[in-house]
């Protein structure tokens, strides 16, 4: 299985550093919770691990060969696929159209992948812009899946949508890492549903790791997240 290894990452826009020192390895079929207040350079670090802005310092490797910051193409070439927040979808294609345009020739296939989007299949002749929140998010992982992602970012599913929606879309993405191999990295406010589907979790704050160790040891401690989360550093064992 793939594994995703970063080191001394240095990340930011242009000279602004917005976190520094950071370290990062996921392996295939784990899922990383990475948490942490808005502004704390989430964001910033799965638009770098996917090319999108370019790596300031540190280093980067999938399967032990490195990854080139500030190249999406070579990102996604390599297997790095990024579900922003924004959803980003051509809200004027069909469902279909939209896992069309993305689908690649070694990825799953829409069949497949539609198997954990259900609801899609009946809203497969839909215009994007016409289906709702929880639909479009839905969408939006699935054309991420069609890809064949080695590690799926996934930044903010929870953005916009009804808790229980939330609640519905996080085990999907539990089911997606067994049975497809891929490492996954969430970013997501939503604390305690993220921690239920992950293998492990690193808290951030102010483009410091704070927190780090299994999901099930951080959801056993409550008060360390807190602590984690006003920015005091702490590390758990995983």
């Amino acid at each position: 299985m793939s594994s995703l290894t970063c080191r001394d990452l240095t990340v930011g826009y242009g000279k602004l550093a917005v976190g520094r020192d950071l370290d990062l390895e996921i392996h295939g079929g784990e899922v990383m919770a990475l948490l942490g207040p808005n502004g704390a350079g989430k964001t910033t670090i799965m638009l770098t691990l996917a090319g999108l802005i370019p790596l300031l310092g540190g280093s980067m490797e999938l399967d032990g060969a490195p990854l080139k910051g500030g190249s999406a193409r070579a990102a996604n070439k390599a297997g790095v696929v990024l579900v922003p927040d924004t959803r980003a979808l051509f809200t004027q294609l069909t469902t279909t159209e939209n896992l069309d345009v993305a689908a690649s020739p070694g990825g799953p296939g829409i069949d497949t992948v539609l198997d954990y989007f259900p609801a899609l299949r009946t809203r497969a002749k839909i215009k994007t812009g016409m289906l709702s929140g929880g639909e479009q998010q839905q969408l939006a992982v699935a054309r991420a899946l069609v890809q064949g992602p080695k590690v799926l970012l996934i930044d903010e599913m929870s953005m916009g949508l009804a808790p229980i929606i939330v609640e519905q879309l996080m085990p999907i993405v539990r089911n997606i890492a067994d049975d497809s191999g891929a490492a996954v990295v969430l970013v997501e406010q939503h604390v305690r549903l993220a921690l239920e589907i992950a293998d492990r979790a690193m808290v951030l704050v102010h483009g410091t790791i704070t927190l780090s160790g299994s999901a099930e040891e951080l959801r056993a401690q409550p008060e360390r997240l807190e602590s984690a989360y006003l920015g005091d550093t702490v590390q758990a064992h995983a």
